[in-house]
């Protein structure tokens, strides 16, 4: 027989209190349908013998240090969910903020009736290339990703959310031109791998452990390989006025602004996200 404080008391090694709770509330809610009155009043003991051991299951990969989103299969972005497994990156609040960012952007610039065209490059689950599409009127949307895996994914989460995006196999580092039109607007976004391998020791170990390193990690002898790669593509492929977006790392803003700028990147703007940390870049190309 579980009770709730059995379950929240077992993920204390890895969470604290309030957060281990919040966890197996979710938990509780979502995959076995319960309100929080039936939580507190005890209906975790009147689970089935086969939703217990269900229940079991969950809580040894949560003890595991799994990411509780890749135990539900789902993440929440943008007033959306998302089907997420291991093998893509969880979306995160931050990235939303940068979909914010665009929309409102665009939204204030740009005309409905004009087309537009988006890429987004390092598409992983598809949050930001279905979000884009989904909250933006007139546009085509174009999402690549490295790994086969991710856009799978990424291609079911268009489907489920009735989004309409033309996914790609592409590497970030080896981007291949495509034909432009010089009525189009263009937009390429990206939230590319940024993490510098030094900064490993400060990260939880549920990130280390389960989430793909290849959406997360560069090397500390170049962290802005992906980043230079794109706005090298954006120098030949977009027009005077299109844009570039990037989600970054707040420990190299500044050296993301000289590169860009080195480029003939203009009125480079970082924006900050919820946690004040300088996490967004918009550059307009001259």
């Amino acid at each position: 027989m579980m009770t709730y404080r059995d379950l929240y008391t077992r993920l204390e090694i890895l969470y604290d209190t309030r957060e281990a709770q919040a966890i197996v509330r979710t938990i509780l809610e979502i995959r076995f349908k319960m309100s929080y009155t039936d939580i507190v009043c005890g209906k975790v003991n009147e689970l089935s013998a086969d939703k217990e051991k269900e229940l079991e299951e969950i809580m040894k990969r949560l003890e595991n240090g799994e990411p509780l989103q890749y135990v539900l299969g789902e993440a929440e972005f943008a007033g959306r969910t998302f089907h997420v497994e291991p093998g893509v990156l969880i979306p995160r609040p931050e990235t939303a903020e940068l979909c914010r960012l665009i929309v409102n952007d665009i939204k204030a610039i740009h005309k409905d009736a004009d087309p537009i065209v988006i890429t987004d490059v390092g598409t992983g689950s598809g949050c930001i290339a279905i979000t884009l599409s989904l909250e933006l009127h007139n546009c085509k949307v174009r999402a690549y990703d490295i790994s086969t895996k991710a856009l799978e994914i990424a291609k079911k989460n268009a489907e489920v959310l009735g989004a309409d995006v033309d996914f790609e196999i592409q590497d970030a580092l080896r981007l291949e031109k495509k034909s432009t039109d010089d009525k189009i607007m263009n937009i390429i976004v990206s939230n590319p791998p940024y993490i510098a391998e030094k900064e490993k020791k400060e990260m939880c170990k549920n990130v280390l452990d389960h989430e793909p390193s290849l959406a997360l990690f560069v090397s500390d002898d170049d962290p802005l390989i992906f980043y230079r790669s794109i706005a090298e593509y954006g120098v030949k492929n977009l027009k005077d006025g299109d844009r570039i977006y990037y989600e970054i790392n707040p420990i190299y803003a500044q050296e993301m602004v000289e590169m860009m700028e080195s480029l003939g990147y203009r009125d480079v703007k970082i924006t900050n996200d919820l946690y004040g940390k300088q996490r967004m870049l918009r550059a307009i190309h001259a």
